[in-house]
């Protein structure tokens, strides 16, 4: 029988910045596919991840809810969900079929948090003592344990092509399942689809006839801020990125751009795929579509590769919400310049499905007339920590080694290439967003106060140290490995100083 409420589908990525698109004005990136999305429905400009990396993002997306509500500001990857409903649980709750592919990012990794059936490509983790459907997926074409024969690293940003053949690369087994998972789908139920594509996070291997699309193309440069180019001024957390990310000559990050953008428009061309399932399903017109990602990535940007920042390129998503033919709730090709957080994915796709939103969603829908005055962010507990807060107009970044400050006018500065922290012309900005982030502080931030006064912690330089793990390496994965007590990202140890 026919439903009268639609199906979803919410698509997202790992690693893909709201500027790496074709639409908002990024010239050199191929994404003919989501510049259609979006010419049909709404994208959301002004769209920011609370905490920019992995798993607190997807915490949050899966529950509606702040790291201070599930938990993780940090990237626990021990840590269980938060016993709430989730994402999945409210449509199966509302009597939707919820089928997830790809990439969640949970713990224990089968956990379903709320789904009917998880198809898993966990990127190849099995020091929990579980092979994922990719692993399994790949051992069925006799190629068991090959993934990362490649030999690249998932957080660093050497490449090389993809070393099988295409039709076994992570980005196209995620989006063959997902059709797949559309056809089988119980015609009696409406359906709720997640797709988790791995991708553009390193490992940097795209097939090479993405490569090939990519070799006559001028990509764009590195832009830098006149903050970042004096290392002597710039905070602990920003000097130690950046010491991370000048490993890579500026060629080399450049080249690395390139397989980004590759696996970029490999995902946008699968995207294509799974909208001509969807239309000869007969389904296009009763579904609603919403992309997005996690976080971004500097790629470069302010002498910066990765997140776990809130500069633009880490921190500012896309998101583009393609409704259902007819809904009235949404227009078509809208872009639209208000606030919104990860926090606000579940609510929106659950109002514009008439479902009741859970009273533990932190998040608002973003097609009501509520409005987020401000997005608070917060990332990290040790030395590396940083908060934000931006408003309609200005963006608050806070590092408390140093006690450092930074200010930026994202309408007349969207790149934030000048810090106005230390203008007496926005003094006043300063001390409003400073009492702002001010209130949103707890737990462990406490450490960083003098009584009621906020004064961080002192200054220090950061010392460079080489990486043992390469940055949590992966390799030979037949027979599989015995279940390991080792974490999924060690981090570099910085050296001490001599004494």
């Amino acid at each position: 029988m026919a439903t009268d409420q639609p199906n979803v589908l919410l698509i997202c990525t790992d690693h893909w910045a709201a500027e790496h698109l074709g639409f908002a004005g990024n010239e050199t990136i191929l994404t003919p596919g989501l510049n259609e999305i979006a010419s049909c429905g709404v994208r959301y400009t002004n769209a920011y991840s609370e905490c920019p990396v992995c798993i607190p993002a997807r915490r949050t997306l899966m529950t509606g809810q702040s790291a201070r509500s599930h938990g993780d500001r940090v990237f626990n990857d021990q840590l269980i969900m938060p016993d709430v409903t989730t994402l999945a649980q409210a449509f199966r709750d509302a009597g939707y079929q919820a089928d997830a592919v790809g990439k969640l990012h949970v713990h224990p990794q089968r956990d379903r948090i709320g789904f009917d059936s998880v198809l898993l490509d966990d990127e190849g983790r099995p020091q929990w003592g579980t092979l994922d459907d990719y692993d399994i997926y790949l051992g069925d074409q006799g190629l068991p344990g090959r993934q990362f024969d490649h030999g690249m690293s998932n957080n660093q940003y050497h490449w090389r092509p993809w070393h099988l053949d295409e039709q076994h690369h992570a980005t196209t087994w995620a989006a063959r399942n997902m059709a797949r998972t559309i056809k089988r789908r119980d015609p009696t139920k409406p359906a709720f689809w997640y797709l988790g594509f791995r991708h553009p996070h390193p490992p940097l291997v795209p097939p090479q006839a993405y490569i090939d699309l990519y070799r006559n193309i001028e990509l764009d440069e590195p832009y830098i801020g006149e903050w970042a180019r004096d290392p002597d001024q710039l905070p602990y957390a920003i000097s130690a990125l950046q010491s991370r990310s000048n490993l890579y000559t500026k060629h080399q990050m450049l080249e690395a751009k390139r397989a980004f953008y590759a696996l970029c428009t490999q995902i946008d061309h699968q995207i294509r795929y799974l909208i001509g399932t969807l239309r000869l399903e007969g389904l296009l017109d009763d579904t609603i579509i919403m992309f997005t990602s996690d976080h971004g990535d500097m790629l470069g940007n302010h002498d910066m590769a990765a997140k776990r920042i809130f500069y633009q390129s880490s921190a500012n998503i896309p998101m583009i919400l393609m409704p259902n033919k007819g809904n009235p709730r949404t227009d078509e090709g809208v872009v639209d310049n208000r606030l919104v957080g990860f926090a606000d994915v579940m609510p929106t796709l659950l109002d514009l499905c008439g479902i009741d939103i859970p009273e533990s969603c932190d998040g608002i829908s973003m097609v009501g007339d509520q409005r987020n005055a401000c997005i608070y962010g917060e990332c990290g507990e040790d030395d590396h920590a940083s908060r934000m807060i931006r408003d309609d107009r200005y963006k608050l970044i806070y590092y408390p080694v140093g006690h450092h400050f930074q200010l930026f006018d994202l309408n007349e500065d969207p790149r934030e290439m000048l810090d106005i922290s230390n203008e007496p012309a926005h003094a006043e900005e300063l001390d409003r967003l400073k009492s702002l982030l001010i209130s949103r502080l707890y737990g462990s931030d406490m450490e960083w106060f003098d009584g009621d006064k906020l004064v961080g912690k002192p200054d220090k330089p950061y010392r460079w140290a080489p990486h043992r793990s390469l940055n949590s390496q992966r390799g030979d994965g037949w027979p599989p490995s015995p279940k390991v007590d080792i974490p999924q990202i060690e981090w570099t140890q910085e050296r001490q100083p001599e004494a």
